[in-house]
C-alpha cells in the first residue's frame, strides 16, 4: 500500500523535463500548426490587391519599382509600387493595412489590368465588403498527430538557431539612384543579360542611360585583340550580322496599338503655307519686356488660333462613337483640350492643355512649359494625358518642312506644324521682301469631316496666325 501511494504521489508530482525555451518554441509555431491545435477560427485573412482599370484604354502597365517586400507591414493608402503606362508614371497605393505575404510580379514585369499585384494579410472582418479573400477563415480540423507536432517543433528549433543570411557586399547598390532607369533602358538590360549594378551610370545622380548600356555591352562582347599580328597573316573582317531582340516599352506598345487602330480610319490631308512675320514681330517686342520672363514661342499663338477657329467649326472638336456600328454617332465636346505632341526620353507623349478658350496666350505658354518639364522627367499625371479633343504636333522644332500627321482614334482632326524658313516673297506692292514661312498640314477623319469643312477650318487658322491682331477681338 505504501508503495502504491508513494507511486501515485510520484505520478502526480511528475513533470516532464522540457528545455528552458519551450515557451518561446510554442509561441513561434507556424499558423498551420496552431490551426490544427485549435478548432476556433483564425483572426486573419488574405486579400489580393488587384490592378484596377487606370482609364484611357490602358490594358497593362509595367512595374518600375516596389516600395515594399514580402513580410513588410503596409498601411492603408501608402504606396505599394511605381508603375509606368504608355501615358504616365504613377504610384499604386495599398487598399489594405496588413503584412505583405506575396508579390506576384517583379520589377520590369508587365501587369495586365485585373491581375493581382500582391497578397496582403489583414485583420479578419476589417474589409467585409471588399473582393473575396484569397484565403478565408479556416474550418475546424482533426487534431495533429504527435509525429507531425514533433517534426514541426524540430523545424522551429532549427530555424531559431540558424542565423539569417547576410546580404553580400556586391549586392548593395553603389548609390541610392544606381539601380534606377527608365523602362526602355531596363528592357535593354534584360535583352542583353546585364546587371544594372555592373554599369557606371553617366546620368543625373548616377542613373544608367541607354548609351551606358550599349557601351558596356560593346566592351563586354568585343574580343580581346592580340598584342601583335604577324604581317604574313591577313585578318578578314567578320561579315556576320549581329542582331538582338528588344521588347517594346509600354509607350511603344501602346503607340503600336493606337496607330494600328488609327490607320483603319480614312484620312483626309489638307496642307497650306502660312506667313508668320506678324507673330515674329510680336515675339520680338515681348522679348524686351523684362517684367515677364516667360518665353513666348510660336506654338502658343497656334494653339490659341486653333481654339478660336473651333468656336466656328465645333465638329472638329468632336469624336466618333462607334459603340453601335450600325448607328455611329458624333460626341460634341464644349471645352477645347488641345494636345501637344512632345518628344521625351521615354518616347512620344501627348499631354493636353485644358480649356484653351478660357486661357490667355501667356497662360498657354506657361502650361506648355510645365507639361514639357514633367514630360522630360517622366512625371506627367494621367490627368495631364487624358481628355484631349484635338492635337497640334509641332514637328518643326526638331526638323522637317512637311508632315502628314496621323489621327488619334478619339479625335477627328490633327494639325502638323513644319519648320519655319525664310524665303523671298512679293508684298502687296509687288516688291520682294523677306517672308517667314511655315507649312501647316491637317489630317481629318474623312468618315465625318468633308474636304470643304477642313479647308474652311484651315483658312480660318491661317487668317488668325498671319494677322494675330484678329485674335484680340475674341480674347477673354
Amino acid at each position: 500500500m505504501g508503495f502504491s501511494r508513494s507511486g501515485g504521489l510520484a505520478a502526480r508530482n511528475f513533470r516532464p523535463c522540457l528545455p528552458q525555451n519551450h515557451l518561446r518554441i510554442r509561441s513561434t509555431l507556424p499558423p498551420l500548426l496552431s490551426r490544427k491545435f485549435h478548432a476556433s477560427s483564425l483572426l486573419w485573412q488574405i486579400k489580393s490587391q488587384v490592378l484596377k482599370d487606370v482609364g484611357e484604354g490602358i490594358t497593362e502597365v509595367q512595374i518600375i519599382q516596389w516600395y515594399v517586400e514580402e513580410g513588410a507591414h503596409i498601411e492603408e493608402w501608402k504606396p505599394l509600387c511605381q508603375y509606368q503606362s504608355d501615358k504616365a508614371v504613377d504610384d499604386i497605393t495599398s487598399r489594405y493595412e496588413g503584412v505583405i505575404k506575396k508579390l506576384h510580379f517583379e520589377t520590369d514585369d508587365t501587369v495586365p489590368t485585373g491581375r493581382a499585384l500582391c497578397d496582403i494579410e489583414v485583420a479578419d472582418g476589417k474589409y467585409p465588403d471588399d473582393n473575396p479573400a484569397h484565403e478565408s477563415r479556416a474550418a475546424p480540423s482533426e487534431p495533429t498527430p504527435a509525429s507531425e507536432i514533433q517534426a514541426a517543433t524540430q523545424a522551429v528549433e532549427s530555424s531559431l538557431i540558424t542565423s539569417p543570411p547576410i546580404k553580400a557586399p556586391d549586392e548593395i547598390p553603389k548609390t541610392k539612384h544606381a539601380s534606377l532607369a527608365v523602362p526602355a533602358v531596363r528592357g535593354l538590360l534584360k535583352s542583353h543579360g546585364v546587371n544594372i549594378l555592373e554599369i557606371n551610370g553617366t546620368g543625373k545622380d548616377g542613373r544608367v542611360m541607354k548609351e551606358d548600356v550599349l557601351k558596356f555591352v560593346a566592351e563586354r562582347d568585343s574580343p580581346a585583340l592580340p598584342t601583335s599580328v604577324p604581317t604574313s597573316v591577313s585578318v578578314s573582317p567578320d561579315t556576320r550580322q549581329a542582331e538582338s531582340i528588344v521588347n517594346l516599352t509600354p509607350i511603344q506598345s501602346q503607340m503600336f496599338k493606337t496607330m494600328t487602330k488609327s490607320l483603319n480610319i480614312p484620312h483626309f490631308l489638307y496642307a497650306d503655307e502660312l506667313k508668320i512675320n506678324g507673330i515674329n514681330a510680336i515675339r520680338k517686342k515681348i522679348a524686351f519686356d523684362k517684367h515677364d520672363p516667360t518665353k513666348i514661342t510660336f506654338l502658343p499663338f497656334v494653339v490659341k488660333a486653333v481654339s478660336q477657329a473651333l468656336t466656328e467649326f465645333p465638329i472638329l472638336n468632336s469624336k466618333v462613337d462607334t459603340t453601335d456600328p450600325a448607328k455611329p454617332k458624333l460626341v460634341m465636346r464644349a471645352k477645347h483640350n488641345i494636345g501637344i505632341a512632345m518628344d521625351t526620353p521615354n518616347g512620344l507623349i501627348v499631354p493636353n492643355i485644358k480649356d484653351v478658350a478660357s486661357r490667355s496666350i501667356f497662360d498657354i505658354a506657361a502650361e506648355i512649359a510645365r507639361l514639357s518639364a514633367l514630360g522630360k522627367s517622366g512625371k506627367l499625371s494621367p490627368a495631364d494625358l487624358s481628355g484631349g479633343t484635338i492635337t497640334v504636333s509641332n514637328i518643326g522644332n526638331i526638323g522637317g518642312t512637311y508632315v502628314a500627321p496621323v489621327l488619334v482614334p478619339t479625335e477627328v482632326a490633327i494639325l502638323g506644324v513644319g519648320r519655319t524658313r525664310a524665303v523671298p516673297v512679293f508684298d502687296d506692292d509687288g516688291q520682294v521682301t523677306r517672308g517667314d514661312m511655315v507649312n501647316f498640314s491637317w489630317s481629318a477623319d474623312h468618315r465625318v469631316i468633308d474636304g470643304a469643312t477642313m479647308a474652311k477650318m484651315g483658312n480660318r487658322v491661317k487668317d488668325l496666325v498671319e494677322s494675330p491682331e484678329l485674335m484680340l477681338l475674341n480674347l477673354r
